[in-house]
C-alpha cells in the first residue's frame, strides 16, 4: 500500500516491518527533504517534547501531509518494481490524424523514456491521446501517474480513465481523498499529492502543467521530479504552455477533435451585461459566467439568482455535478472551472475580463470552455469589460493564430 511513499514516524503501521524502510533526514540545510521548500516564512520552530529541543525546525509548507521536523527521520518505502503487465485498453473511438501522431509521441516517450511537451489546443482530445501510452506502459509493466494542480479535474477524470481501462486498479488522491490503498497501476492525483511520492512512477502524466499553483510553486516542480524514477518517461499536456515549457521537446495538436475552430471571442462593454443575457432557459444551451474573485462571483449570482461555485464552496461537486447534467441552465464560477472541465452545449461570459486575475492563459482555456461536443461545435464567448486590455488582445490573438495553424490547407 505505501510502496514508493514517504512516511513519518507516526504513519507508519504497526504490521510494517521497519527494516524495510530507508530512512532519510527530514531536512538538508534547512530543505525539506519532502517538498523541497527553502522558504524561511514556510518554515518555523517550536519546542518538541520527543527530542527535548527549545527549537525544533518544521515545514509548514508541507505540514497537511504529516509534520516533517530535524530532529526525526523522514521514511522511504521503496518502490516495488516490476508490475506484472496488466489491462488492455477497451477504449473503441478512433483518433484523428493529428491526434494519433502526438499519441506516437506520447508511447515513443513511455518506451524510451525522457521529456514530451504535449502542445495541444483546448478541446483536442489529450486525454484519449494519452490512452495508447498509458497501454504501452501496463504492457511494460511501468505505473503511471497522471497528477492535475485541479481536484475537478482528478474528479472528472477517473471515471474516463476506468471506463477506458476497466481491468486496471484505479486510484483517485487529492484533499480529503488520500487515504486509501495507492498501490496501484494507475493514479490520479493532484500535484499536492505527489509530496507523498519517492520514486515511485515510471511513467508520470503532468496535465494543465501551466495552470496555477504548480506553474509558480517551486515545491511542487520539486515534488514532481522526485515522485518519478530516475528513468521515468514525463509527459507534459496543456493548450497554453509558459515560455519556459515551449523549449522541450514537444508535438503540437493545432486542431480539436471534432474538426471545427476554437471560437473567437468577442469584446463587449461591462454596461451591458444585464441587457445581453440570452434567455438560456428556453434553449438546450447553458452558460457558464466566469467571474475573477469570489466576492464578486457572489455579487453577480445574488444578483441575477442562479447559482454560483468557487474553491470554497460546500456544494460545488453537487452544483458541477448538477450543471453537467444540463439540471442547471447557468453557473457562476471563479476560474476553478477555467480548464480542464468539459460540458456540452455552453457559452462562456467571462465578467470583469480585464480584472489581473484573467492573464492570457487565463482567457484563452476559458474561451476552450466552449464548443467542445461534436454535436454542438461553435459557442458564444464574450469577455464584458471596462475597457481592453493586453491580456484579453493577446488571448484573442492567440486564438485566431491556432486557428490558423489548424485550418490552413
Amino acid at each position: 500500500m505505501f510502496s514508493g511513499q514517504w512516511l513519518t514516524k507516526e504513519e507508519i503501521p504497526s504490521y510494517i516491518d521497519k527494516s524495510l524502510l530507508k530512512q532519510h533526514p527530514g531536512f538538508l540545510k534547512r530543505q525539506c527533504q519532502r517538498c523541497g521548500n527553502t522558504k524561511r516564512h514556510k518554515l518555523a520552530k517550536f519546542p518538541h517534547a520527543s527530542c527535548q529541543r527549545k527549537k525544533c525546525l518544521y515545514c509548514r509548507n508541507c505540514i497537511q501531509m504529516g509534520r516533517v521536523t530535524s530532529c526525526a527521520p523522514l521514511y522511504e518505502m521503496p518502490s516495488s518494481h516490476q508490475l506484472p503487465a496488466t489491462g488492455t485498453l477497451r477504449w473503441t473511438g478512433t483518433l484523428t490524424r493529428h491526434q494519433q501522431l502526438a499519441a506516437d509521441e506520447i508511447s515513443r516517450t513511455v518506451t524510451t523514456s525522457g521529456t514530451l511537451l504535449v502542445h495541444a489546443v483546448c478541446g483536442a482530445g489529450k486525454t484519449e491521446m494519452i490512452f495508447p501510452g498509458i497501454e504501452q506502459a501496463l504492457v511494460e509493466g511501468k505505473r503511471v501517474c497522471i497528477a492535475t494542480p485541479r481536484a475537478d479535474v482528478v474528479r472528472e477524470l477517473r471515471p474516463r480513465i476506468e471506463a477506458a481501462f476497466p481491468d486496471v486498479p484505479v486510484a483517485a488522491l487529492y484533499g480529503g481523498h488520500a487515504k486509501q490503498s495507492t498501490y496501484t497501476p494507475i493514479v490520479l492525483s493532484t500535484t499536492h499529492q505527489l509530496y507523498r511520492y519517492k520514486q515511485a512512477f515510471d511513467v508520470l502524466i503532468i496535465d494543465e502543467v501551466d495552470a496555477f499553483p504548480f506553474h509558480k510553486d517551486a515545491s511542487l516542480q520539486w515534488a514532481s521530479v522526485q515522485a518519478a524514477t530516475t528513468t521515468a518517461a514525463i509527459i507534459y499536456l496543456t493548450a497554453t504552455p509558459r515560455k519556459k515549457q515551449k523549449r522541450l521537446p514537444k508535438v503540437f495538436v493545432p486542431v480539436r477533435y471534432h474538426g471545427h475552430p476554437l471560437p473567437v471571442p468577442t469584446f463587449h462593454l461591462f454596461h451591458k451585461i444585464k441587457t445581453k443575457l440570452p434567455p438560456i432557459e428556453k434553449t438546450d444551451r447553458q452558460l457558464l459566467l466566469f467571474a475573477p474573485t469570489i466576492t464578486r462571483a457572489e455579487e453577480i449570482a445574488e444578483e441575477l439568482h442562479i447559482p454560483y461555485v468557487h474553491s470554497d464552496s460546500p456544494e460545488r461537486e453537487e452544483l458541477i455535478e448538477k450543471f453537467r447534467r444540463q439540471h442547471i441552465p447557468t453557473l457562476v464560477t471563479t476560474t476553478i472551472l477555467e480548464r480542464g472541465v468539459t460540458f456540452p452545449s455552453v457559452d462562456v461570459y467571462v465578467i470583469d475580463a480585464g480584472h489581473e486575475v484573467f492573464d492570457e492563459a487565463a482567457l484563452v482555456q476559458i474561451a476552450g470552455r466552449a464548443g467542445r461536443s461534436a454535436e454542438d461545435p461553435t459557442g458564444d464567448v464574450r469577455f464584458y469589460m471596462e475597457g481592453k486590455t493586453d491580456a484579453m488582445v493577446e488571448a484573442r490573438d492567440a486564438i485566431k493564430r491556432m486557428n490558423k495553424r489548424g485550418y490552413t490547407p
